[in-house]
């Protein structure tokens, strides 16, 4: 998902739209080893580069079951003004082996995706999850939130589910971006396999 500027280097090529590997649904996390410790560190750098809230491993061509988050400090809703404020969360978030196992209510808000280069949709989630997820020291825990870090870490979950933003649009907005999803899924397929 995307957020606000930052200038540094990317570890990873973020995969768009067309890549097969967005589609595939994400392999449990066994053990958390340096593997999976060294993905979890390219995988921030590369969410800080691109000026990214969130950033799932399919998003850098892995298919594990891990994603990290970061809603930088004193973020404010754009159509609010509310000021984001997760206490005791200490971001980046990195989670593993995600499973939201509750929501409650509903609301809609714009999102874009980094496999989405500048497309941006309305997408309903649910207002508030309850969440659990493996942090990097390997112990489990939960999490209850809302709000922005809500919708990013639902955002993240349906890519390790292989759910895109195109799959979240409207029929209507699809057809209005459907030249544009054509253009980036083609320049996407005639990457070379190797970049």
């Amino acid at each position: 998902m995307r957020g606000g500027a930052k200038e540094r280097k990317m570890k990873r090529v973020i995969t768009t739209y067309g890549n097969p590997v967005l589609r595939k649904q994400a392999v449990k996390v066994e053990q958390i080893d340096g593997g999976i410790r060294k993905l979890a560190e390219d995988m921030i750098e590369t969410m800080y580069a691109a000026d990214g809230l969130g950033l799932a491993a399919q998003q850098v061509g892995e298919t594990v079951s891990m994603c990290v988050v970061n809603i930088p400090e004193g973020s404010r809703d754009k159509v609010t003004g509310e000021l984001y404020l997760y206490p005791g969360i200490s971001m980046p978030l990195v989670m593993v082996n995600v499973d939201i196992t509750g929501t409650s209510g509903e609301c809609s808000a714009e999102e874009g995706c980094l496999s989405f280069p500048e497309i941006y949709t309305q997408v309903k989630r649910a207002e508030k999850i309850v969440v659990e997820y493996t942090g990097m020291d390997g112990v489990r825990r939960k999490l209850e939130t809302a709000g922005l870090l809500a919708r990013v870490i639902q955002h993240e979950t349906d890519h390790l589910n292989g759910v895109l933003l195109v799959d979240r649009m409207s029929p209507v907005k699809k057809i209005t971006l459907s030249g544009r999803l054509k253009k980036l899924k083609k320049k996407t397929m005639d990457m070379p396999a190797d970049r």
